[in-house]
């Protein structure tokens, strides 16, 4: 695709993300390229919301993201909100959404103006909610922790002010995750959760997440939630030390919302969005959990070997007793090209080809 209009959201704590963003000016001034910074404010100021963010930016029809998972994920909220396409930098520890590495960075902007990669489609939630969301005033210093100032609350989608027993509406995007959590130390969180309408169980936990597909290698996966193939299509909900003898993971399809209701004798819970806290629910109220009607869509420069990267990323190590009787071969030893029967599985090629942008 030609790009027109670029969106650069960098990790500022990092230099190198600050050189690589000198990079892609210089690369979009040379093309051209409107080139525009956004998803970044000054100390003091309020943070903005995406919408605002990419009215700023003129509808960017490429995010470039120069961090780690984190920015990856900021950056995709702003895609996702104008249907752009992201391209993630990977400067940071575990890598398992960012595509590109640093040095290579004017290659991949080639690769895309030139259109020669491929387009993944992976999942993102939304929500609806008994009310819109807020924040206590006290909330920013309880929770700043020196990370910037918080996003605000989602808005109310302009098209459903109203509605009803289905709630209303919300501009929010999760790639990850959306988590329901306890504010109060000593207290859980007592939370009905239904699943595709019907009540699965009242749990009283520490927290409960929705995660996408994509999500279920972040906190998902610390909670013990299942590890599922970023293709797939699936909302897993796991709650996280709850009190009760049934603490595994439940995953639904991609057409069944998952609601979270507070009950009425509830402590107060905050809602995360991805890692942000967005607003806090007290006893009563409730948020409707579902796959939004649009993928986000993220530059891959070649097949991407998702279980290769997640035994790399997570040091998977084999069983000492597995060692002790031999070696596995690092892929499936195939020499000849899939059987008819077999040609619409996804495996490894027979022979690996060059790296894409050399």
């Amino acid at each position: 695709m030609a790009v027109a209009r670029v969106g650069l959201v960098v990790h500022q704590g990092r230099p190198e993300a600050v050189e690589a963003a000198r990079v892609v000016r210089a690369w979009s001034e040379d093309q051209g390229v409107r080139c525009t910074d956004i998803d970044v404010w000054q100390e003091g100021e309020q943070r903005r919301s995406a919408q605002e963010e990419l009215d700023t930016a003129g509808d960017p029809d490429l995010i470039v993201t120069l961090g780690g998972d984190g920015t990856f994920l900021r950056g995709a909220r702003l895609a996702a909100g104008n249907d752009a396409l992201v391209l993630g930098v990977d400067l940071g520890r575990v890598g398992f959404l960012t595509e590109v590495p640093v040095q290579d960075v004017r290659l991949a902007l080639d690769a895309v103006h030139e259109d020669r990669v491929d387009i993944e489609r992976r999942m993102l939630l939304t929500m609806r909610a008994s009310c819109p969301l807020e924040l206590p005033e006290d909330m920013e210093a309880l929770m700043r922790f020196g990370r910037g100032p918080l996003l605000p609350p989602p808005c109310v989608r302009a098209e459903c002010r109203q509605g009803g027993g289905w709630g209303i509406a919300l501009d929010a995007t999760a790639l990850n995750d959306v988590v329901l959590e306890r504010l109060a130390r000593d207290h859980q969180v007592s939370v009905g959760v239904y699943v595709a309408g019907r009540l699965l169980a009242s749990y009283s936990a520490d927290a409960l997440m929705v995660a996408t597909p994509t999500g279920s290698t972040a906190y998902s996966f610390a909670a013990g939630g299942p590890v599922i193939s970023p293709r797939a299509e699936a909302l897993v909900f796991t709650p996280v030390a709850p009190h009760m003898a049934f603490n595994r993971s439940v995953v639904a399809a991609p057409d069944e919302p998952i609601a979270l209701r507070l009950l009425e004798r509830s402590g107060l819970a905050a809602v995360s969005l991805d890692g942000q806290l967005r607003g806090v629910l007290r006893p009563g109220e409730w948020i409707g959990v579902y796959a939004a009607p649009r993928p986000l869509r993220a530059v891959r420069l070649g097949p991407t070997d998702f279980y290769g990267r997640l035994r790399e990323r997570m040091r998977l190590t084999d069983a000492p007793a597995a060692a002790a009787d031999g070696d596995a071969a690092p892929l499936w030893p195939l020499t000849t090209p899939a059987p008819p029967d077999l040609a619409h599985l996804s495996l490894p090629p027979v022979r690996a080809g060059a790296y894409p942008l050399r």
